[in-house]
């Protein structure tokens, strides 16, 4: 090995320590610091819990009934984490974490190889960085890991064609099927359609068709469908429609929309959660087109205010310039289509977009090291001090703030997180104030970027002590008194998070929610444990030690004058909780 070759090599296992230990402290320190939040939270835990306990990895539950609406992948590595670690608030985002932290190293690793090693680092630093991905990065959903799997198709897609045949092109097209196979076992078929779309794109508006060639389809199609078939298999077998067969002939006029108990898993995992849900409004997350614009602003700040720069800097030239900047235009594509696509569901959440945000950060990332060797602010000056403007205008809105009328623990922590937020906003600001008076890019970027680490800090300290979506309150009252035999009821609710923290199912009154449908389809399992509220009363009345935890205008309405005696131990500005035992019954 040459000495050059060997020093370069030195510079990669180095970088990727450095980052690997920086991104884990970063990303990962505080995955356990607060409760789960409801309902996503709730839900992404106790659908593994179900399954560590059941030992079934086929069909996926939540609350003991049947629940198809994502594939497994994540519901895997969370239940066989939960075995070993036990369920605990840090192991039931550390699969977050850890997809985060791959995302970061491959976004370096992408940018490295095609723009240097700076622009590696920087776009690393960038990604990490961003409100968006940092704040999903702390909450279990399944969008991190799907838009990590995406980026790693697409990068080793871009890297793939770079590379002549060989070794290295083989090596990255497996690592394109592989990631999309993944990301397809992670959220459906999004996950090869999505880079796929991109891909073609890209080959149209370059004309690389030749250059494809070689791609391997035939060991890619037998990695993708080694790895997404048998569990589509497996669940469409265990979970017949009610006829026996796997593929309902339900799809029969008018009646595509409706399920109830003759649905089986094939109907509504691919035309429920799959078309319906693109084409219909039947799930109620509409939104306008124009939705994922202010996302996507704000998301990605404060990285954004060197976004539009950053993508007229990579596409240099224009149209007739596109074989230049093949690799630019490739990032672009990857960000429009991904943004179009979503914008035109009718479907739209906020997670969805960040399947874009490796791509803006290797732009963004680019543009700043080009600053840096220009040595001056003549392209970054606007976007600093929009930076600091938009400090100072924050800290103006948080002076102002007020609590929501009716929650009293929101107005109470205010006293104390509105001086430590204003206090943060403030000296964000004047740092990087002070910074552009050096004229020298480098430092007014880092100000940047030390600022937003300090605020996102902050901000999770400060969603910690808002959030009081949790139930984990009630469950620690609950845990020390509540036994196997007893009886557990939520009244009108359903807390996600509450059988993650007691390690048990729960009977609910008066709510079905997504849980309508695993309760149709499974009446022998759902029978005695979802009821109306006639029948809790019925069950309420029978000997033994009962718990029933309800709203409190429930409570007032609808409980206390029905439920005989009773006793409150817990309640909150939204919740009462109550037991009745055999001495009070």
């Amino acid at each position: 090995m040459l000495p050059e070759s060997r020093s370069i090599r030195s510079t990669w296992i180095k970088d990727v320590l450095l980052l690997t230990l920086f991104v884990g402290i970063w990303l990962c320190a505080f995955l356990g610091f607060r409760p789960l939040a409801n309902p996503d939270e709730g839900r992404y835990a106790e659908i593994p819990r179900e399954m560590a306990a059941s030992g079934d990895f086929v069909t996926p539950r939540l609350n003991g009934v049947k629940y198809f609406e994502k594939p497994p992948l994540l519901y895997w590595l969370s239940a066989l984490t939960f075995k070993v670690f036990g369920v605990n608030q840090f192991t039931a985002r550390i699969w977050n974490g850890l997809f985060a932290m791959l995302g970061v190293l491959m976004t370096y690793v992408a940018a490295r190889v095609l723009y240097g090693r700076s622009a590696g680092v920087w776009s690393a630093i960038v990604l990490s960085t961003s409100l968006l991905y940092y704040g999903l990065t702390h909450i279990v959903l399944l969008d991190m890991a799907v838009a990590v799997e995406m980026a790693g198709a697409l990068f080793s897609f871009m890297l793939a064609m770079r590379e002549p045949a060989g070794r290295k092109r083989f090596g990255y097209f497996v690592s394109f099927y592989l990631f999309m196979a993944l990301a397809t076992l992670t959220k459906g078929l999004i996950g090869f359609m999505l880079p796929g779309a991109v891909a073609f794109l890209w080959l149209l508006v370059m004309n690389r068709w030749r250059s494809l060639w070689p791609f391997y389809p035939i060991v890619g199609i037998v990695l993708f469908l080694g790895i997404t078939a048998p569990w589509h298999i497996l669940a469409a077998v265990a979970n017949p429609s009610a006829d026996g067969s796997v593929w309902p002939g339900y799809a029969r006029g008018l009646e595509l929309h409706k399920l109830n108990q003759n649905t089986g898993w094939t109907w509504f995992y691919f035309v429920n959660e799959h078309f319906l849900r693109f084409t219909t409004k039947e799930h109620g997350r509409y939104e306008p087109a124009w939705f994922f614009l202010p996302v996507l602003v704000g998301g990605f700040f404060p990285w954004t205010l060197f976004g539009w720069q950053a993508v007229k800097t990579a596409l240099h030239g224009g149209w007739k310039a596109r074989r230049e900047h093949a690799e630019a235009w490739f990032m672009v594509i990857w960000i429009a289509f991904i943004v179009l696509f979503f914008s035109k569901s009718q479907s739209k959440l906020i997670p969805y977009i960040l399947p874009v945000f490796p791509a803006m950060a290797v732009l963004v990332g680019n543009h700043l090291v080009e600053a840096f060797q220009t040595g001056g602010l003549k392209r970054g000056r606007a976007a600093a001090w929009s930076f600091i403007g938009l400090l100072i205008l924050f800290a103006a809105a948080v002076i102002f703030m007020k609590a929501p009328k009716g929650q009293p623990d929101f107005a109470a922590q205010l006293p104390v997180l509105k001086p430590l937020l204003v206090g943060v906003l403030l000296l964000g600001a004047g740092v990087t104030a002070f910074a552009l008076r050096r004229e020298q890019a480098s430092r007014v970027i880092a100000c940047i970027a030390g600022s937003t680490i300090l605020l996102l800090l902050t901000l999770t300290y400060a969603a910690q002590e808002l959030d009081h979506s949790s139930s984990k309150d009630f469950a620690t009252i609950l845990e020390p008194r509540i036994k196997p035999e007893d009886r557990l009821y939520t009244l009108g609710i359903y807390p996600q998070d509450l059988p993650v923290y007691l390690n048990r199912t729960v009977s609910v009154v008066e709510y079905e929610g997504e849980m309508q449908f695993g309760i149709e389809v499974e009446p022998s399992v759902s029978s005695g444990r979802f009821l109306k509220r006639d029948d809790f009363f019925k069950q309420w009345a029978l000997p033994g030690t009962t718990y029933a935890l309800m709203r409190t205008w429930y409570y007032d309405k609808w409980f206390s004058g029905t439920a005989g005696p009773h006793q409150v131990i817990g309640k909150s500005e939204k919740f009462i909780l109550v037991v009745k035992s055999n001495s009070n019954s």
